[in-house]
C-alpha cells in the first residue's frame, strides 16, 4: 500500500468512503470490547490486540518483501509514536474505570481539536480556517448531545478519570500530528503500524499487571469473547489502522480527524442493534449536527476568510 502523493486539501470520494467504513468498524469495536470484557479485562485486551495485530502485520510485510525496521532515519520518531499510542490507551482504559462512559466519550472526542491545532501550527499547508473550526465545534456539539443523557455532576474520582480520558485525547491527537508533521508517513503505513504495535504492547501489558487485571478462563474462552478479541485484532488493529495510516499519508490530518466524530455514533447504533441498548430521542439530531460539522470542515473556505 503506497503512501502516494500528499493531498492537504479537501477529501475526495475515496477518502470519505473509506473513513465512513473505518468509523463504523471502530464504533463496532466498542461492542466487541464490551463483549470480550466479561473474560478479558480492557487493558489486557488492548495488549493482546496489539500482539495479535503485530503478528499479522509482520506476516503481511514479510509476504510483500517490506523490511519493517528499514525506517529511513525515522526509527526514533516511530518509537515515540508507538509509546504515545500506548499511553493513549492506558490513560483511556484507566480513566474509564473511574468515570462514566458518556463523560469519557465527550472528553475523548476533543482529540480532533488537538489534531486541528497541531496541524495548523506544525504541518505545512494545513492551516485551519474559520469555517473548519465552526465545523469541528458543530460536530463536537453533536457528540455532546448524543451522550448528554448520561452526564452527571462528577465526584472526585470521576474528575480524576475525566482528566485521564482528556489526556488520552491529547495523546491521540498528538500521535496523529507527530506522524504527519515529521513525514513519518513516507516510510509507508505498514512500517508505521508495525512500530505502533511493537512499542505499545509491552506498555499495555505492564500497566495491566500493575492494575491487577485477571483473566477469567471460563468466560474468556467463550465464543463471544474470542470473536470480540478476534474482531479487534483482525479488523481494527490490523486492517483499519493500515488504511488509516495510508490516509494520513495522503490527506489533511485535520479533515480526516473530523470524521472520527462518527465513531461514537456508530458505536451507539451498534450497541442498540446488537446489545439492545437504548438510543435517546436526541440521537438523530446529534447525527445531523455531526454530519453538518464534517461537511463544514471539508467545505472550501470562502475567499478572503
Amino acid at each position: 500500500m503506497s503512501s502516494g502523493g500528499v493531498r492537504n486539501g479537501a477529501l475526495d470520494g475515496l477518502a470519505m468512503g473509506l473513513l465512513v467504513l473505518l468509523c463504523a468498524s471502530w464504533g463496532l469495536q466498542q461492542v466487541a470490547v464490551k463483549v470480550a470484557a466479561a473474560g478479558i479485562p480492557p487493558v489486557l485486551q488492548a495488549g493482546l490486540r496489539s500482539v495479535g495485530a503485530l503478528m499479522l502485520v509482520w506476516a503481511w510485510t514479510s509476504w510483500r518483501g517490506i523490511r519493517p525496521f528499514a525506517m529511513e532515519g525515522m526509527l526514533t520518531v516511530a518509537v515515540l509514536a508507538g509509546i504515545l499510542f500506548g499511553i493513549e490507551f492506558v490513560l483511556l482504559y484507566a480513566g474509564l474505570a473511574l468515570t462514566q462512559a458518556s463523560r469519557a466519550v465527550v472528553l475523548l472526542y476533543t482529540a480532533p481539536f488537538v489534531v486541528a491545532l497541531g496541524s495548523h501550527l506544525f504541518v505545512p499547508g494545513e492551516r485551519i480556517g474559520r469555517l473548519q473550526w465552526i465545523g469541528l465545534l458543530c460536530a463536537f456539539a453533536g457528540v455532546v448531545l448524543a451522550f448528554a443523557d448520561g452526564l452527571t455532576v462528577p465526584d472526585a474520582a470521576m474528575l480524576a478519570g475525566d482528566a485521564m480520558v482528556l489526556a488520552a485525547a491529547v495523546f491521540w491527537g498528538a500521535t496523529t500530528v507527530l506522524i504527519k508533521a515529521t513525514r513519518l508517513t513516507r516510510v509507508g503505513p505498514e512500517r508505521i503500524l508495525f512500530h505502533q504495535l511493537l512499542w505499545s504492547a509491552p506498555l499495555m501489558f505492564a500497566v495491566s499487571a500493575l492494575l491487577g487485571e485477571v483473566v477469567e478462563p471460563r468466560l474468556a474462552s467463550t465464543r463471544e469473547a474470542l470473536l470480540g478479541l478476534a474482531y479487534q485484532v483482525v479488523v481494527v488493529a490490523s486492517a483499519s489502522y493500515l488504511v488509516w495510516f495510508w490516509l494520513i499519508g495522503r490527506y489533511s490530518a485535520a479533515r480526516l480527524s473530523s470524521f472520527s466524530f462518527l465513531t461514537p455514533l456508530f458505536g451507539t447504533a451498534a450497541g442498540a442493534l446488537l446489545l439492545g441498548e437504548r438510543i435517546s430521542a436526541a440521537f438523530l439530531l446529534a447525527m445531523a449536527l455531526v454530519g453538518a460539522g464534517i461537511y463544514l470542515v471539508n467545505a472550501r473556505e470562502p475567499r478572503g476568510a
